[in-house]
């Protein structure tokens, strides 16, 4: 899927993790990927994950590119089988999400915006996607106001393996009047 922005052209197709996985060390392993928790992770653990994420039935990574060139991360996966398992009560057509935009030296204003709404618009273009879901960590405020500026709404704190976590929750509708609200 491709979206025009206006920071110029935003795509997303599949990882690979063998081919991709230098580009996502880097980013992982940047300070400002915090959040990510991989922080001290080598290329071949970066290599391990995202080979293990591709052999998963029930969770996807995908690269996004900004004019033909890698700019963020997005996976997505089945929040009935990874992630928040026994944390919620799954509804049918839930899919949950995580998205990490590279670091860069030359900031475009409004950039991670577009991103997280070309990463939603790549999620809803499924019809059998009704609600988004996501877990980011409480201390996260950065993403928890990008969250809400494309319809999220914060439901509980929940505590994770490796983190509490503020789930939210984003319907079609909600998405939607929220990008209309921005236009």
């Amino acid at each position: 899927m491709s979206s025009s922005t206006g920071v110029g052209r935003l795509t997303v197709r599949p990882l690979d993790p063998l081919k991709d996985a230098g580009t996502l060390h880097t980013w992982v392993t940047h300070p400002k990927a915090a959040y990510w928790m991989m922080q001290d992770a080598k290329l071949q653990d970066v290599e391990r994950e995202y080979m293990r994420i591709a052999a998963h039935e029930h969770h996807d990574a995908f690269l996004g590119l900004h004019e033909g060139r890698p700019a963020f991360l997005m996976e997505t996966y089945d929040p009935r089988y990874v992630e928040l398992v026994g944390l919620y009560e799954p509804q049918p057509g839930d899919v949950g999400m995580h998205f990490l935009v590279a670091p860069t030296d030359r900031p475009i204003h409004g950039f991670t915006r577009a991103v997280i709404t070309t990463v939603m618009e790549e999620l809803f273009a499924d019809p059998s996607t009704r609600r988004v879901v996501v877990e980011p960590d409480v201390g996260n405020k950065a993403v928890h106001a990008l969250n809400e500026a494309v319809g999220f709404v914060a439901e509980r704190e929940i505590d994770k393996p490796e983190k509490r976590a503020l789930l939210s929750f984003c319907t079609r509708e909600q998405f939607l009047a929220a990008r209309g609200a921005a236009v």
